[in-house]
Parts: structure tokens; C-alpha cells; sequence
């Protein structure tokens, strides 16, 4: 399944990303698809420590 205006593919989280949580908050909704890359391919989640 393709990105679309609602479906979004990230490989990791980043605090960055929340502006896709508030977007689809104030829109019709979404899904954030965290370990998957932009084709689809579950690439898994890395643990990124600060």
C-alpha cells in the first residue's frame, strides 16, 4: 500500500514527526506506520538512546 494523504511511512521515530500526529488530528485522520520505508518494506524499529 502506497503513501497517501492519510498513510504515512516512517523508518524510526522522531519527536519531528509529531506534526504528522497533529495534521491528521485536525484532519480526517491517518496512520503512522513506524519501521516501514517508503515502499512498503518493513525495515523494522531502531532504538535511538539521547
Amino acid at each position: 500500500m502506497p503513501e497517501q494523504h492519510n498513510i504515512e511511512y516512517k523508518q524510526s521515530w522522531r519527536d519531528e514527526y509529531l506534526k504528522w500526529v497533529y495534521g491528521f488530528a485536525n484532519a480526517q485522520g491517518g496512520r503512522i506506520f513506524i519501521g516501514v520505508d517508503d515502499n512498503s518494506h518493513i525495515v523494522g524499529v531502531e532504538i535511538c538512546k539521547k
